[in-house]
């Protein structure tokens, strides 16, 4: 099966309206055994930045954000919140993440970003949007 440029993340004018960020801690196995395979999955698409945040080290900006699990992930394009939770430590899932929503449409993002209470919240969640404006806490 070939994969199409929006797929991939190569190509796509709209990668660069992407951000990832995981949340973790330094002190986590799970954390230190994830960090290789996201800063390769950062590399295969090389025009949507992925920051990697240590929860500890930089606490003072999450905010009331509370991270009781790892990775947990957030997943933006432009102002809209398209994910944020716990994902498995696999970056094949992320990957898949990833490519589902380079393959929306803008109107098909903002439709699911609206899409439930709890995906509506996400997007006035002043913490969320301070975390995808930091200057470089990570990957890139």
């Amino acid at each position: 099966m070939v994969l199409s440029e929006a797929m991939t993340g190569r190509g796509s004018a709209d990668a660069a309206t992407f951000q990832v960020i995981c949340l973790c801690a330094e002190w986590c196995s799970t954390c230190r055994e994830y960090k290789t395979g996201f800063e390769a999955l950062a590399c295969q698409f090389p025009e949507m930045p992925f920051k990697w945040i240590d929860i500890e080290a930089r606490a003072d900006d999450l905010g009331d954000l509370d991270i009781e699990n790892f990775p947990t992930l957030l997943v933006l394009r432009a102002e809209l919140v398209l994910f944020y939770g716990v994902m498995l430590p696999y970056p094949a899932h992320l990957r898949r993440t990833i490519e589902n929503f380079l393959e929306q449409t803008l109107q098909q993002s903002r439709d699911y970003a609206f899409a439930n209470p709890e995906r509506r919240a996400w997007q006035t969640n002043a913490d969320f949007h301070h975390l995808a404006g930091l200057g470089d806490p990570g990957i890139r």
